[in-house]
């Protein structure tokens, strides 16, 4: 993402270019990034795929800081489906990993819910929740749907 989408992010902007800024920071691996896109609350929270409830920001900063110390997270969200409002948003969608092993490259799919409020700041996540998933199940049926629900 330029530093103008990410400016325009992080001062207004739409819940679509915060989650934007948001994988792109996890793309990347840059742990400011990923945490100006988060809102300034005590109650924010983020459930990782089989791990547990993080509130607020230091523990959730914590987290991203110990995954990207093994390397970047390269997820891409796919088939993304919203319900939204003028003060919030809530985008479920399929992160595609990309895993790199000995045995050559790898494809994982994650479920996940983010959640995005309208605040002083513009637009920022409170909540991210990811689940391991099995696609193939889902992806026969979310394509017939709209993408945004409302």
């Amino acid at each position: 993402m330029t530093k103008a989408k990410l400016q325009a992010a992080t001062i207004g902007g739409s819940a679509d270019e915060m989650e934007a800024a948001f994988y792109d920071a996890l793309q990347s691996g840059d742990i400011e990034r990923l945490m100006s896109c988060w809102a300034d609350e005590e109650d924010i929270v983020c459930v990782h795929p089989g791990g547990p409830r993080l509130l607020g920001a230091d523990s959730i900063r914590n987290s991203f800081e110990t995954m990207f110390a093994n390397g970047v997270i390269p997820a891409h969200p796919e088939h993304v489906r919203k319900v939204e409002s003028i003060t919030s948003a809530v985008h479920n969608l399929v992160e595609r990993i990309e895993l790199n092993l000995q045995e050559g490259t790898r494809v994982a799919y994650v479920l996940a819910t983010n959640v995005y409020m309208r605040t002083p700041q513009g637009w920022r996540m409170v909540a991210h929740h990811a689940s391991p998933g099995t696609p193939q199940e889902l992806l026969a049926h979310v394509d017939a749907l709209p993408s945004v629900l409302h």
